[in-house]
């Protein structure tokens, strides 16, 4: 390839990479600022690799995507930045994400997401062992804010929020106030999570009253729809609270509640609500599949993963979305006892 063309291939593949932060993400792929931020991380991640081969901006071509760079740079991620599996195989697929995207807009390199997408395999990863919270642990942590201040009412309503309903803390944040529908006679939030994908959250009276409470000091007689339910003020706008914000409130209360309640895991995360409602669901008795769509997952081998389940309860699990699954399919054979030696069971056609 001569000098010019070179230089026009690296321009146009710095464009849509642009493009496809700027204009994709944001717009199209997703709404969520912490994947936006890990996606566009994972890209300047693999300029720095393509750095330190020597390659700049205006060599930049087809082949810095190849099948053998992609491999060298999971290495270079695991030795250079001790990155764990888990990590590498997350960056690896937001370059996938990327290589897609600029195969739509120019055919000429589909290529290269095809070959990355058959010849680039993700690196093993451990189960994660998933924690949540006893339900004293999360007394003690509910109990911690004070109620009569702005920031620890506010604290409780989303600490409430996302125990009581199991949502992410990204889906807590984007909250908007016609989201919320307190006054009916099953409140609940519309929630938008992953992959813009809606579901209902039903609100429990106790959780009800607290986003009341929280309604009246921070918000007027008749708010905004559009604005969001839970906001930072900045040269007099509300907006969206950042989870870094959250995550600080967090480390204190639980530094607070551990003093009180040894259950109280001192590293709390916004997560750790999430993994307890679902182990506390799953505690009470509610079934499997149940709290599958409580959490808005699309696999319930998903579900598996945030508990951890004994082989007969995952059977338990198949067989509820089994029963789910057939019983509206009209019967074309009865079951009748095989009397011969063996005794066994046949089906025989209707």
């Amino acid at each position: 390839m001569n000098k010019k063309n070179n230089e026009y291939q690296a321009m146009e593949i710095a464009r849509l990479i642009f493009d496809w932060i700027n204009t994709y993400l944001p717009n199209l792929k997703t709404n969520s600022l912490h994947t936006i931020r890990t996606y566009k991380t994972a890209v300047i991640l693999y300029i720095n690799y393509l750095e330190d081969k020597g390659i700049t901006d205006k060599t930049l071509n087809m082949e810095c995507f190849s099948v053998s760079h992609l491999n060298d740079w999971l290495i270079w991620l695991k030795q250079e930045r001790g990155s764990s599996n888990r990590t590498c195989n997350n960056r690896l697929a937001a370059i996938k994400c990327l290589l897609k995207y600029i195969g739509t807009r120019n055919p000429i390199y589909r290529v290269l997401y095809l070959e990355v997408a058959a010849l680039v395999n993700r690196l093993n990863e451990p189960r994660p062992k998933v924690r949540g919270m006893t339900k004293d642990a999360v007394k003690a942590i509910l109990g911690t804010p004070d109620p009569s201040c702005r920031i620890g009412l506010r604290d409780i309503a989303i600490m409430s929020f996302e125990y009581g309903t199991a949502t992410r803390i990204d889906e807590v944040l984007s909250l908007k106030i016609n989201s919320l529908k307190l006054t009916t006679e099953k409140p609940y939030a519309t929630i938008l999570g992953k992959g813009s994908k809606i579901r209902t959250a039903y609100l429990m009276s106790g959780l009800v009253e607290i986003l009341q409470k929280y309604m009246k000091v921070f918000h007027v007689a008749k708010p905004n729809p559009d604005d969001y339910l839970f906001y930072s003020t900045w040269h007099g706008q509300k907006s969206k609270l950042s989870q870094e914000a959250i995550r600080k409130r967090l480390k204190i209360y639980a530094s607070i509640a551990h003093e009180a309640c040894n259950d109280v895991p001192l590293n709390l995360h916004s997560h750790q609500w999430r993994h307890a409602k679902a182990c506390h669901w799953l505690a009470d008795g509610v079934n499997i599949v149940e709290i599958s769509k409580l959490l808005g997952h699309e696999s319930i081998e998903t579900t598996m993963v945030y508990q951890d389940i004994t082989t007969e309860q995952q059977m338990r699990a198949l067989a509820t979305l089994e029963d789910e699954t057939t019983s509206t399919i009209p019967k074309k054979w009865k079951l009748t006892r095989y009397t011969g030696m063996s005794d066994l069971f046949c089906f025989m056609r209707t």
